[in-house]
């Protein structure tokens, strides 16, 4: 039997290398690319500064440095809790992220949730419905959608609902002066969420309508259609329980693979979330906030990856 502190231990080693290893990769990766910060905290100020103006600014943010002597003191500061300031907004990232969780939480999680159902349901319909017309309509009309870049569905969506026919918002999550305002939310979250929803939602529906015809032909199904059991009672009764531990574990799985969507998702809707602030973060070399949003996607792939493997008893 093994030492439940071993274990753990291990487990907890690993996970800590990992983080380790992405903060390393994050950290060179960034400062390698091509770039100026410097454009990131000054703007357009950097294009009047001498030569000594900007060694100063440089010595004043900390990149003069070598990279190793730089991570260094991040990691230091990062132990403590103090994850640097934002080039971009001047302020702490932890407090810019804040600004932006609830939103990226509001699609990702109503994606999720939207999806996990949905494809349930749709793998239920197909699976009742095996080889007859409503299967291989939904079969290949799935396979189709699913194959089409997110990027591109979201701009095909824009241009019919917003720029022709004036349906639907292109961009944001509310009005402007609308935060609170339910219906305004609601109404900017249908483009960007239908992206979500309609990328993911075939693939887990076609495990799901897989994973019970392959049970309905098991021994058991067999036997049970012999003692005059009804189809539906058999495939509700016996066969979707069997196959739900193994498809919580697959949804346990997904959050990354769905989380990494919305963030593509919420750049080409300019949806003010972590997905847009990570492109921010990029594309003016924002170091420190490009850091943890990098090591928050990170960990939460681990976790996610690792509760899947939990619920399969691994």
């Amino acid at each position: 039997k093994k030492n439940p502190f071993v274990y753990y231990g291990k487990k907890a080693l690993v996970f800590l290398l990992s983080v380790f290893i992405l903060s390393v990769a994050v950290f060179y990766i960034s400062r390698l690319a091509p770039g100026d910060p410097l454009m990131s905290y000054y703007g357009e100020r950097v294009e009047k500064m001498s030569v000594e103006e900007k060694e100063a600014a440089r010595e004043k943010l900390g990149l003069n440095d070598p990279i190793h002597i730089q991570y260094i003191r991040w990691a230091e500061n990062a132990a403590k809790g103090d994850f640097g300031i934002s080039f971009k907004y001047k302020q702490d990232v932890l407090e810019v992220i804040a600004g932006r969780l609830g939103n990226t939480l509001i699609l990702g999680g109503t994606g999720f949730v939207l999806t996990c159902f949905g494809a349930l349901a749709l793998g239920i319909l197909c699976a009742r419905r095996e080889d007859r017309w409503l299967d291989r309509l939904l079969c290949r009309s799935g396979t189709l959608i699913s194959c089409i870049p997110e990027f591109w569905l979201s701009l095909v969506l824009i241009l019919v609902f917003s720029v022709g026919l004036r349906w639907l918002p292109s961009s944001g999550a509310y009005a402007v002066g609308q935060r609170d305002n339910v219906f305004s939310r609601v109404v900017h979250l249908i483009l960007p969420l239908s992206v979500v929803v309609l990328q993911h939602l075939w693939y887990y529906a076609y495990l799901v309508r897989n994973k019970l015809l392959e049970e309905s032909r098991a021994d058991y199904v067999m036997m049970a259609k012999a003692k005059g059991l009804s189809a539906n009672r058999i495939l509700f009764s016996h066969c979707l329980p069997n196959i739900l531990p193994a498809y919580i574990s697959l949804m346990s799985v997904s959050v990354p693979h769905i989380l990494g969507g919305t963030y593509i998702v919420e750049t080409v809707f300019s949806y003010p979330g972590l997905g847009a602030l990570a492109y921010e973060s990029a594309r003016y070399h924002d170091y420190n906030l490009l850091m943890v949003l990098c090591l928050m996607t990170g960990i939460a792939v681990m976790v996610f990856n690792r509760l899947g493997q939990g619920l399969n008893g691994r």
